[in-house]
Order: structure tokens, then C-alpha cells, then sequence
């Protein structure tokens, strides 16, 4: 009898817990769809339609990611401040894609530099290697102001005439001959280039001597944001963040016209995406080094990152951002 009067008293109390979970998921959904951009960020001022085309002051508009491809590869490049990183970084790519074309005449690619809003030459830089190299093999986008990675590779990729497309971190702190490593990874997955695939730059197998050289705050802040990750957005990824992936263009079209986040979480975001839409992605091991003058600060990124995931992941458990593959890019 004591029991069953314990089970009877405590019953409201448990109704009143379940209405005030209830509550908060309500004002929580409320709150998320009112502060929300629900479609993705695809708007572009009238300048950031055109690029140089290195004849005096004439422009030319940038293709559709709609468009059929035009050549072999596409190597997005965004860049905020990076007038001193820039030139060792597209010096190196453009000797290697130079190289293979040389090599193979079937090969072609185009090389577009995605200026976020800089402050400082990062455009004037840019300019340079497209009179050298001639606009059709390096293109300048500028913004009219900083949008953060994910919308300048974004605006990048939806500009783009590849059949496979790569962004690759102005830093150059990934070796771009590894892009063949990710090319052998895609081809593996489609064959085709009409089939949509991914494959992704990782630097999980040099994480045990990431660690030891550390700080025990830096490992703490790198396995929290790893958790959060897994446990809210993407599993099977074990490096969601390197700055080093490939797609196909059929695989290009959907995820960049779906994509929301514009900065640091973006990777995750996209990696979400192609789950939700069962594309296959291959992770590979490519060569990295940490090169000085990082845009992330250590404790002030990994909490916008980590507000990130959690805004990320409830958008979509409430279904207020959803996938949708026949997304079209607006360029007006």
C-alpha cells in the first residue's frame, strides 16, 4: 500500500516534469524558427557575378555549378587576409596542375581564388597570377564583404566548370599532389563522373603526435568538439574540419546549394548533408603540416564552433532546414 501511495503521490510530479520538457522543446523550436534564415544564403551582389578577364576592364560572368563541366578540375581557393600565405600556397598548386598538364593532354582546370571580404592585397595578389596564367586557368571572386569560409567556398564551388571540384585551404598546409589521393578514392566510388561522391582530406592518422605536442587545454577543447560532433551531427568522419575534400559535380550541386552555415562549422554542415542523402564518402590520409598566421583562436573558436553543431543538428531535428537535392543557385 506505502508503494502504491508513493506512486500515486509522485505521479504529479512527474506530469509536471513532462510538461516542463515539453515547454522548453516548444519555446526552444519557437525560438529557432524565428531567429532562422531557412533557406540557404545563395544571393550574390551584381560584382561578385563577374571575374577579370584580364583584357583592361572588361569582365565576364562566372558559369553555373548547373552548368554541364568544362574542365578536368576545379581547385577553390578561399582566402581572407592571406596577401604573404597566398603566393607559396598557389605556387606550389599551380606548378603541379601545370605539370600534369603537361603530362596528360586531356587534362584541363581552372584555379578560382575566393577574396572573403580581405582588408589587406589578397586581391591584388590574385589579379597577378590571372595575368600570368590568363583567366580561363585562375579567377579571381571578391566579395563586397567577409561572408566567413563556408560562404566564400560556397560562392566559390556554385561559380565552378569542374568534374570534380576541391577546395583547398590558402594556407597550403596540405600537400596539393594529395589531391590524387582523394582522385583515386572518388573514382573508386564513381566511376562516372554523372555519380555523386565525396572524398575528404583526413589528419586523424597524425593525431597521437598532434597530441603529445599539445597542451592538455588545446586536447580538451579537440576531443570535446570531436564528441559534440559525433554525438550531435556526423559519425564515421574521423577529421570532419580538414581543409582538403573532392566532389563530384553531381554531388557539388546539391550539397552547395543546400549548405547554411558560412563559417567554421560549414564542413560539418556538408558532411551532414551527404549523409542525409546517402552519398558515399571516402576519408584519405593526406600529408598535413600547421603553418603559422591560423584565423582560429583557440577557446573563442571551438565555442562558436560548438554553438555551431548544437544549432546545427536541432535546425535539422526540427526539420526547420531541410535537404533538398533539386536546389537551384541564385545569381541575381
Amino acid at each position: 500500500m506505502a508503494g502504491m501511495l508513493e506512486l500515486v503521490l509522485s505521479f504529479p510530479v512527474l506530469i509536471l516534469l513532462l510538461s516542463v520538457v515539453i515547454l522548453g522543446i516548444l519555446m526552444m523550436y519557437i525560438v529557432l524558427f524565428v531567429t532562422t534564415q531557412r533557406e540557404p544564403d545563395l544571393w550574390r551582389h551584381d560584382s561578385e557575378m563577374y571575374f577579370s578577364t584580364g583584357n583592361g576592364e572588361e569582365r565576364a560572368p562566372f558559369p553555373s555549378l548547373d552548368d554541364p563541366a568544362s574542365v578536368s578540375l576545379s581547385l577553390i581557393v578561399p582566402a581572407y587576409n592571406e596577401k604573404d600565405r597566398l603566393p607559396i600556397m598557389l605556387d606550389e598548386a599551380l606548378f603541379f596542375l601545370e605539370e600534369r598538364l603537361k603530362e596528360d593532354s586531356s587534362f584541363s582546370y581552372e584555379v578560382i581564388v575566393v577574396d572573403d571580404g580581405s582588408r589587406d592585397s589578397t586581391s591584388e595578389v590574385v589579379i597577378e597570377y590571372s595575368k600570368r596564367y590568363g583567366s580561363n586557368k585562375v579567377r579571381l571572386l571578391k566579395f563586397v564583404k567577409n561572408r566567413g569560409k563556408g560562404g566564400a567556398v560556397r560562392m566559390g564551388m556554385l561559380s565552378s566548370r569542374g568534374s570534380r571540384l576541391l577546395f583547398a585551404d590558402a594556407d597550403g598546409a596540405t600537400r596539393i599532389e594529395d589531391l590524387t589521393k582523394l582522385e583515386d578514392a572518388l573514382s573508386k566510388d564513381a566511376p562516372d563522373h554523372d555519380v555523386a561522391a565525396i572524398s575528404v582530406g583526413s589528419r586523424a592518422h597524425l593525431q597521437d603526435d598532434a597530441v603529445a605536442e599539445r597542451t592538455f587545454f588545446r586536447n580538451f577543447l579537440m576531443f570535446g568538439f570531436h564528441f559534440l560532433v559525433w554525438f550531435f551531427c556526423v559519425r564515421g568522419i574521423k577529421d570532419t574540419q580538414c581543409g582538403f575534400k573532392m566532389f563530384t559535380r553531381a554531388a557539388a550541386r546539391p550539397l552547395f546549394n543546400s549548405i547554411h552555415v558560412n563559417r567554421w562549422a560549414f564542413d560539418v554542415e556538408l558532411l551532414l548533408i551527404a549523409q542525409k542523402l546517402n552519398l558515399p564518402i571516402s576519408e584519405v590520409a593526406v600529408n598535413w603540416h600547421e603553418v603559422e598566421g591560423s584565423k582560429l583562436v583557440p577557446f573563442w573558436s571551438w565555442l562558436q564552433m560548438a554553438k555551431d553543431l548544437l544549432l546545427i543538428s536541432f535546425r535539422y531535428l526540427f526539420r526547420i532546414w531541410t535537404v533538398s537535392p533539386g536546389t537551384k543557385s541564385k545569381t541575381d
